[in-house]
């Protein structure tokens, strides 16, 4: 797996001794990038630029979490086609695919050409209701562990990471988009059968939480989300519409709560 997701390349290193530059040959791995392809029904949907790792749990949770699926039962057939980097998707005959959602390129940061939900898949993002509460104490540890459990971070560094956190089932997922990480969680849990986890977990993200990271959290509707670093305005505004718990710059013992500070427990 490893060849998969960096390169070993020949570089020159820079270092400064009593005042004097100098470049030393030296050998660095390079986290890797390719462009996945995401075949539904015979034609190409979408791209996703993405480190080489889990790609049909990527395109499953992408399609979930852009409403074209609601389970994994959705899914007549799927496989993937490492020559064409290419996952090849048949859906059951009811589940059909609006032409205005096809062939879109997503970026690997976060400037994605769309950020807020669809129109036309709005029913399927609903108000997340849960009288359920969580400690402060075990979020504050979750992410002190959190951020020192990504092991492709501190071998290679250029990556994400993101936790689904239940008491009884973790998923730790690194790439080099925090949104491919959400989507291969939720790929993940359909896979699994276990995304009704998801109304009692939170998920924790080693970077900024944008409005297109918002609208998949709401969409596997787990209650919690925690940021290492900042919220945007637009997520904040999304937490309140559909009462998610958002917490950001949560590093040691210290955070900040921007929306539904009810499911916290002192």
């Amino acid at each position: 797996m490893e060849d998969l997701i960096y390169e070993n390349y020949e570089i020159l290193e820079i270092s400064k001794v009593d005042q004097v530059c100098k470049l030393t040959e030296t050998t660095k791995k390079v986290i890797t990038e390719i462009s996945l392809k995401v075949m539904v029904n015979g034609e190409e949907l979408v791209s996703l630029l993405c480190l080489n790792q889990c790609p049909e749990e990527l395109a499953l949770g992408f399609l979930y979490s852009e409403g074209v699926i609601n389970a994994y039962s959705d899914v007549e057939s799927i496989s993937y086609n490492d020559m064409l980097f290419a996952v090849i998707i048949t859906l059951k005959k009811d589940i059909l695919i609006n032409r205005q959602e096809s062939l879109r390129s997503i970026t690997s940061g976060c400037g994605k050409c769309y950020t807020y939900i669809n129109p036309l898949k709005q029913s399927q993002y609903c108000s997340i209701e849960t009288e359920k509460t969580f400690s402060l104490n075990t979020i504050l540890q979750v992410m002190k562990d959190f951020l020192t459990s990504s092991k492709i971070f501190m071998e290679v560094g250029g990556v994400h990471s993101v936790l689904f956190y239940h008491p009884d089932y973790q998923i730790l997922n690194e790439d080099i988009g925090r949104h491919n990480c959400f989507d291969k969680i939720t790929g993940i849990l359909l896979k699994a059968g276990r995304l009704d986890l998801a109304s009692e977990s939170i998920l924790f993200v080693s970077g900024r939480i944008s409005s297109e990271i918002m609208t998949k959290a709401v969409r596997l509707r787990t209650p919690i989300l925690v940021s290492r670093s900042t919220p945007t305005t637009a997520a904040i505004r999304l937490a309140k519409q559909y009462n998610m718990t958002l917490l950001g710059y949560v590093r040691g013992n210290k955070g900040y709560v921007y929306a539904s500070p009810e499911r916290l427990a002192l």
